[in-house]
């Protein structure tokens, strides 16, 4: 079997996300299915907030003029719009429709027509729920890096792991798109010598889940910040990640290792280990 060439050597794949709102769940959805295709280059554009026959039209001439480039095009849609998407569907370019298809099964099964609205498929939606995640942002934005213990009894989770291990994506995720709120707390030099979680956490290990990495990873990262540091060495990088996996076992917490795992991955996870806890009462 012939080498595949690599990355350097193959053009990069014009990829667009094209949505009548912000392009963002066209940009979800879409990248999702690009990781499948790890040894292949994609150059990533957004087309937002395409409404009118006008802009559509413009937007296709724009896909046609790259499907004559050397790399043909894929473009991800989300477009509720009938006569809009009409009009993008008859580029010359791959497109991945992720409206027209799923909505008519829904149509079907439900037996009744959507509103075919662009708000429907972007917007706010259920503001109890919309709200819910608000509030768990600005929690969450409030607990990172154990910043403050107010009110941390309303944690639904608290992440805890020694320092550059990933906590602040992986929280701020979890409160965006889960409404969960969350708190991080950093592990340092005295919790592994006592072997204790830290005392403002002490009684809520229950609400704990840990995050660990490689040691080298954890030194390359610590290294961009403070280079050269003891800090960012391996002897102490690799003597706080088995300090933190002692406490893990310890107060039995389930834990992940962030080092080659993405912040959607981590957060299933964590919402995995979440729903096979008791409830708090």
């Amino acid at each position: 079997m012939p080498d595949q060439p690599s990355m350097a050597d193959q053009p990069s794949v014009p990829v667009y996300f094209v949505s009548d709102s912000t392009g963002i769940s066209a940009e979800s959805m879409g990248s999702a299915l690009l990781l499948q295709f790890p040894s292949i280059p994609f150059e990533r554009h957004r087309v937002p907030f395409l409404r009118t026959l006008e802009e559509a039209e413009r937007v296709l001439a724009m896909l046609d003029a790259a499907a004559d480039g050397s790399a043909p095009p894929i473009v991800f849609l989300t477009a509720v719009d009938e006569a809009v998407r009409a009009v993008l569907l008859r580029t010359r370019a791959t497109v991945v429709d992720f409206v027209s298809g799923p909505l008519a099964q829904l149509e079907a099964q439900l037996g009744v027509s959507g509103d075919h609205a662009p708000a429907r498929l972007h917007g706010v939606g259920d503001m109890g729920r919309y709200n819910r995640r608000m509030q768990a942002v600005e929690f969450t934005i409030e607990h990172d890096d154990g910043q403050s213990v107010r009110a941390l009894e309303k944690a639904d989770v608290i992440l805890i792991a020694p320092s550059r291990c990933g906590k602040t994506p992986t929280s701020m995720y979890l409160a965006l798109l889960h409404g969960l709120f969350v708190a991080n707390y950093p592990l340092v030099d005295e919790d592994f010598e006592d072997g204790r979680l830290p005392g403002a956490i002490a009684e809520l290990s229950d609400r704990c889940f840990g995050l660990e990495t490689s040691a080298q990873r954890l030194s390359e990262v610590r290294g961009e910040r403070r280079a050269n540091s003891r800090y960012a060495s391996l002897e102490q990088t690799r003597w706080e990640l088995e300090g933190a996996r002692r406490l893990y076992r310890r107060y039995a917490i389930d834990s992940i290792d962030s080092s080659a795992t993405s912040v959607e991955e981590m957060s299933t996870r964590i919402l995995q280990s979440l729903a096979t806890r008791r409830p708090r009462s």
